[in-house]
C-alpha cells in the first residue's frame, strides 16, 4: 500500500499539546455576524444603496397602498377604482425622471438652481392668494388648479426652495468665515424663512409650516448656532405656534384629540380614533392586502394623511415596522452623507433634506398613532399627492448625488468593471482572448500597437 513498505496503512500519530496550553477559541457566530454587518455598514457605497433602495421600496409600497386605500373613495365619488392610483403613478413617473436628473447633476448646478427655485416658489405661493387662481381644499387656501382634476400645492416646493437656498447661503458665508457672527447667521435666512411661513399660514396650512420650521432649525443647528441663539429662535417660533393654535378652534380641537379613544362630543376625534381602530385590528400580519374595513367610509383621508393606518390594518405590525425601518435607514444614510462630506453646501443640503423627510414622517406617523395632533401632512414618498411627491423625489436625487460624490464612493464606483463589451484587438475572437484591461488599470505603452487598438 502506498506510504508503507510493509503494505500496512501508516499509523496516524497524535500530536500532544504541551501542558498549560489553551485550546483555540471557537468563533462566536454572533460576533462573526456582527463583524460582517459592521464591515458591510462601513463600505463607501452603503449610503448610496440605502438612499436609492430605501426610497424605491417606500415609493413602490406607497403605490400599492394608494391603490388599495383609494378604491372605495374613488367609487364613492363615481370615479374608476384606479383613478387615484393612476394619478399617483403618473406623478411617480415624473418624479423618477426628476430623481435621475438630480442625481446626475453636479453640485455647482444644484447651487445655481437655488435662487430660481426660491423665486418660483414664492411667486406661486403668492398666486395662491389671488382670487380666481388659488383654490381651497379642506379649508386650506394652498392650491392652484391646473385644469381638470390636476392641482398643485406650491407650499410643497417651498420646502425644497428653503433647503437649497439656505444651504447655498450658509455655505457662502462659511467660506467667508462670517458664521461666527450671529447677525450673518440669522440674516437673511430667518427673515426669508418667516416670509415663506407667512405665505403658508395665509392659507391656513399649519402642518407645512411646522415642517418648514423644522428645516430652518436643522440648518441653524448644522451651521453651529449658539445655544442662546437657537433657544431664542425656538422660543419665538413656539410663541407664534401657541398663538396660532389658541386662535383657531379647529387646531384646538385637534390638539385635544391626542391619545383619544372615543370620538367625543360631535365626533370631533372621529379620524384619530378610527386610525387607532385600523391599527388595532391589523394584528401582527394584517387582514390582507385590500381587506381593510376602515377605508369603507369610516376613516377619512385613508389614502393621504392616514395611509399608515390602512397599512397597519392590511399588512399588520410587520408592515408598519417595515415602513419605519425604511424611513430609519433613509434618515441614517442622509446623516451619514452630511457627516462625511467636506463640502459645506453638501452638508447643509443633505442635513436639510434629511430633517425635512424625517420630521414629516415623524409628524404623520405620530398623528396616526395618537401621539401628536393631526397636522394634515402626508407621509413622504408614501401618501397620495403629486405635489408632495415631486419635490420629495427631487430631494432624494440630491441625496443620491451627494452620496455618489463622496471621495471613497467615487473611488469605489471607478473601480467597477464595465459590464458590456470587450476590447477589440487584432486577430482572434473576443472569447479566445484574455480578459479586458479596464480603464482604471495603468497600461503599458508599447512601441508597436495593432492597428485596431487605441
Amino acid at each position: 500500500m502506498a506510504g508503507s513498505r510493509t503494505g500496512r496503512p501508516p499509523v496516524q500519530r497524535t500530536v500532544r499539546r504541551p501542558a498549560g496550553a489553551s485550546r483555540p477559541r471557537r468563533d462566536n457566530p454572533v460576533r462573526r455576524l456582527h463583524a460582517r454587518v459592521q464591515k458591510a455598514w462601513d463600505r463607501p457605497l452603503t449610503a448610496y444603496y440605502l438612499i436609492f433602495g430605501g426610497s424605491l421600496l417606500i415609493t413602490v409600497l406607497g403605490l400599492v397602498m394608494v391603490y388599495s386605500a383609494s378604491q372605495i373613495t374613488a367609487l364613492q365619488m363615481s370615479l374608476p377604482g384606479s383613478f387615484f392610483f393612476r394619478k399617483q403613478f403618473l406623478a411617480a413617473s415624473i418624479g423618477a425622471v426628476l430623481l435621475l436628473v438630480a442625481s446626475r447633476m453636479p453640485v455647482k448646478l444644484h447651487r445655481a438652481l437655488a435662487y430660481p427655485i426660491l423665486a418660483g416658489a414664492v411667486f406661486m405661493m403668492a398666486l395662491v392668494q389671488v382670487p380666481g387662481i388659488g383654490m381651497s381644499v379642506n379649508g386650506n387656501q394652498n392650491w392652484i388648479s391646473l385644469g381638470g382634476s390636476f392641482q398643485i400645492q406650491p407650499s410643497e416646493f417651498g420646502k425644497l426652495a428653503l433647503v437649497l437656498w439656505g444651504a447655498d447661503l450658509l455655505a457662502r458665508k462659511q467660506d467667508k468665515r462670517l458664521l461666527s457672527q450671529w447677525k450673518h447667521m440669522l440674516v437673511p435666512l430667518v427673515p426669508v424663512a418667516f416670509m415663506l411661513l407667512g405665505l403658508i399660514m395665509l392659507g391656513g396650512d399649519m402642518g407645512t409650516a411646522i415642517i418648514l420650521t423644522a428645516i430652518l432649525f436643522g440648518l441653524l443647528w448644522l451651521a453651529g448656532a449658539p445655544t442662546r441663539l437657537f433657544v431664542g429662535v425656538l422660543s419665538i417660533a413656539a410663541t407664534l405656534g401657541v398663538i396660532l393654535i389658541r386662535t383657531s378652534p379647529n387646531r384646538m380641537a385637534r390638539l385635544q384629540c391626542i391619545g383619544a379613544t372615543d370620538p367625543g362630543p360631535g365626533d370631533a376625534c372621529w379620524q384619530a380614533v378610527h386610525g387607532i381602530y385600523a391599527l388595532a385590528s391589523g394584528g401582527i400580519f394584517g387582514s390582507g392586502l385590500g381587506a381593510s374595513v376602515e377605508k369603507w367610509g369610516q376613516l377619512p383621508e385613508a389614502h393621504t394623511d392616514f395611509i399608515f393606518a390602512v397599512t397597519g390594518e392590511e399588512l399588520g405590525l410587520a408592515g408598519t415596522l417595515s415602513v419605519l425601518a425604511l424611513f430609519a435607514a433613509l434618515g441614517y444614510a442622509g446623516i451619514r452623507v452630511a457627516g462625511r462630506t467636506e463640502d459645506p453646501f453638501v452638508r447643509y443640503a443633505a442635513g436639510g433634506v434629511t430633517t425635512w423627510i424625517t420630521a414629516q414622517a415623524v409628524i404623520n406617523i405620530g398623528a396616526v398613532l395618537g401621539l401628536l395632533p393631526i397636522a394634515g401632512v402626508p407621509l413622504p414618498l408614501f401618501s397620495y399627492g403629486g405635489s408632495a411627491l415631486l419635490p420629495t423625489m427631487f430631494a432624494i436625487g440630491l441625496l443620491i448625488a451627494f452620496a455618489r460624490d463622496e471621495p471613497a464612493a467615487r473611488a469605489a464606483l471607478a473601480m467597477r468593471p464595465r459590464r458590456f463589451g470587450r476590447k477589440r484587438g487584432a486577430g482572434g475572437s473576443a472569447f479566445a482572448r484574455g480578459p479586458r484591461r479596464w480603464n482604471t488599470m495603468r497600461r503599458r505603452a508599447s512601441a508597436a500597437r495593432p492597428s485596431g487598438e487605441r
